[in-house]
């Protein structure tokens, strides 16, 4: 080569990120022992040299964290899930009592969001809300991890998933939720919500039912669950869905307040009384809960400690410290929509 080589002809020469050559000669633990290698090879190869000025200029804290939200996968794409809007004061007031900046963006999951933050100087590390179809989110956290960017995500905790997940006990809050009902004397519980691998809360929550029904002798019924995502209208129209499969059902378990808000207006449409006939419980406990007719019954996420325990994991992973997945506790919040039959 007759100019300087940079990182970028690496980059081209190893297959891999430019940020990925950045971290790998700063000798960075987040790149692969045999990536490091081949990188370094290849720099000596084309006589490489790091320019320690530029290297440090990267290296200085922005003291800002981006937010970004994720559209619900909805008919009006400027949604935002209503649980996350609650947990917005705490990301914020936690942020400013660690002396960070929060950069809040909205993104729509077609965009490249996974662009590198930190290599542009915009923040030092992201913190990511919504994800819509899990299965399409996945590959862009997997590239993240490839960039080396700091990020923690609010979802479903399992073993295995790439990056750090701080989320609420979804399996316990479906259980406890669908344990109450049959306490009450419900026995045809109908789920409302998303329940595979694609909406990985809404399926633990789905489970947890599940495992609750089966532990007090309840056959599964295929037919008492009627996918709907996290609207108003889907949960309304997931209602009229059951009725017209002439299907029983004494009570419903929707998978996020926002589709249970939806299912009370449906059944009060089809002259059933909440919860005389059919006892209703939501998730997540957002303002509106509250203020239903007849209050609603739901599992509430604790979103100020949600926002305080995700500023923390992420500026613990930007520090280089040991951080791992946190599984947040949940509490039924009991209202009058999910009184006993009778």
């Amino acid at each position: 080569m007759k100019e300087r080589p940079t990182s970028f002809d690496i980059a081209q020469l190893a297959g891999v990120s430019q940020p990925t050559v950045s971290r790998a000669l700063s000798g960075s633990p987040s790149v692969s022992e045999a990536t490091r290698k081949r990188i370094e090879a290849i720099a000596r190869q084309l006589n490489y040299t790091v320019d320690k000025n530029a290297s440090g200029l990267r290296r200085r804290h922005s003291k800002t964290i981006a937010l970004l939200f994720f559209e619900d996968p909805t008919p009006d794409q400027s949604l935002i899930n209503p649980f996350f809007l609650s947990m917005l004061g705490s990301l914020t007031r936690t942020c400013a009592l660690r002396g960070y900046d929060l950069l809040t963006s909205f993104q729509q999951m077609s965009n490249d969001w996974h662009v590198d933050y930190e290599d542009s100087h915009k923040a030092d590390g992201i913190i990511l809300l919504g994800y819509g179809d899990y299965e399409l989110y996945r590959s862009r956290l997997a590239a993240l991890i490839e960039q080396g960017t700091h990020f923690v995500r609010w979802g479903s905790v399992q073993t295995g998933e790439p990056g750090i997940t701080v989320g609420g006990d979804n399996f316990s809050g479906g259980h406890d939720a669908t344990a109450h009902l049959i306490e009450g004397g419900r026995r045809r519980i109908a789920f409302i919500g998303q329940a595979s691998s694609h909406y990985p809360e809404f399926h633990d929550r789905y489970r947890g039912a599940c495992a609750a029904q089966a532990a007090a002798g309840i056959a599964l019924d295929p037919g008492l669950q009627v996918d709907a995502l996290n609207t108003q209208q889907a949960g309304y129209d997931a209602v009229m869905a059951l009725k017209a499969r002439s299907t029983a059902f004494d009570a419903i378990f929707a998978a996020s307040d926002t589709i249970a808000i939806g299912a009370l207006s449906a059944l009060e449409e089809l002259d059933l009384a909440v919860p005389r006939d059919v006892a209703v419980i939501g998730f997540d406990d957002i303002p509106a809960a509250g203020l239903t007719h007849p209050p609603l019954t739901t599992v509430a996420q604790n979103y100020l400690l949600a926002g305080e325990v995700l500023v923390d994991t992420l500026l613990r992973l930007i520090r280089g410290e040991p951080t791992e997945s946190a599984t947040l506790p949940v509490r039924l919040i009991m209202r009058r929509s999910s009184l006993p039959a009778g």
